[in-house]
């Protein structure tokens, strides 16, 4: 079986399992693996082949990224315009908030991180089958929180539902790691370092790259220069000699 195959499964199966779990803290959870497969299928298909690879992990979906395409970090101008993919939004959707709506690829709304993230592969490898040659990014958990009419990142769970997401989105991290044997593992901001060294123990070294979001006062002075100092030794020669 394929990598990208075998990271469909474990995909599948962690949505699945996601789906059981009942929840306090958030209004509502959305789950792209649902509702927006159409998305992370095609992108699991076009880049999840290929063992060796540095393993860049993320923390869960943005409102307006993976929540409306299924591709992590997905904002939806890159995902149009670089990925070149127009994915579909299944017919059925969860619950929405109303200030969160899930309008797919219509979703006029830019996710900072994506933007960043992914402009800057661009930059650096032209097109995506440049940046995954050398690179692929799996989200740790892949669902979106919602509470007090606001975006909710993982830790603000509580005790109970984070350790019961946690389990499940542990044992699918240790799997996709398994299957695509990679060369190095990063995680993109502090919790998704934490939960890799959790999950990696003395195993690897785990790097850190600062996390893209527009929230951060950090990544927003020149968060491009840090991507490229976290990531120096796996860049061509020729970028980390300053595109000679």
């Amino acid at each position: 079986m394929s990598e990208a195959a075998s990271l469909a499964r474990i995909a599948r199966k962690l949505g699945r399992e996601l789906d059981r779990l009942e929840w306090t803290t958030p209004s509502h959870v959305y789950n792209p693996l649902d509702y927006a497969w159409d998305g992370y299928g095609e992108y699991l298909r076009r880049f999840g082949d290929g063992a060796g690879r540095v393993l860049l992990v993320g923390m869960n979906p943005g409102p307006w990224g993976m929540a409306q395409t299924g591709v992590p970090f997905g904002s939806v101008g890159m995902v149009r315009d670089w990925f070149r993919m127009e994915p579909a939004l299944a017919h059925q959707l969860p619950m929405q908030h109303e200030k969160y709506p899930i309008l797919g690829m219509y979703c006029h709304r830019d996710e900072g991180s994506g933007k960043r993230l992914w402009g800057w592969a661009r930059e650096r490898f032209g097109t995506p089958e440049g940046f995954f040659e050398r690179f692929f990014v799996w989200n740790y958990c892949p669902l979106l929180f919602i509470g007090k009419g606001r975006n909710m990142i993982p830790s603000q769970l509580r005790a109970a539902e984070t350790a019961a997401l946690g389990a499940l989105c542990d044992h699918a991290l240790e799997r996709a790691i398994h299957v695509l044997h990679p060369a190095a593992v990063v995680g993109i901001g502090r919790f998704a370092e934490q939960r890799l060294q959790r999950v990696v123990g003395e195993r690897m070294a785990v790097t850190y790259l600062p996390h893209p979001s527009p929230a951060s006062p950090a990544a927003n002075r020149d968060w491009p220069a840090m991507a490229d100092a976290a990531l120096a030794p796996w860049l061509p020669v020729r970028e980390r000699a300053g595109k000679a």
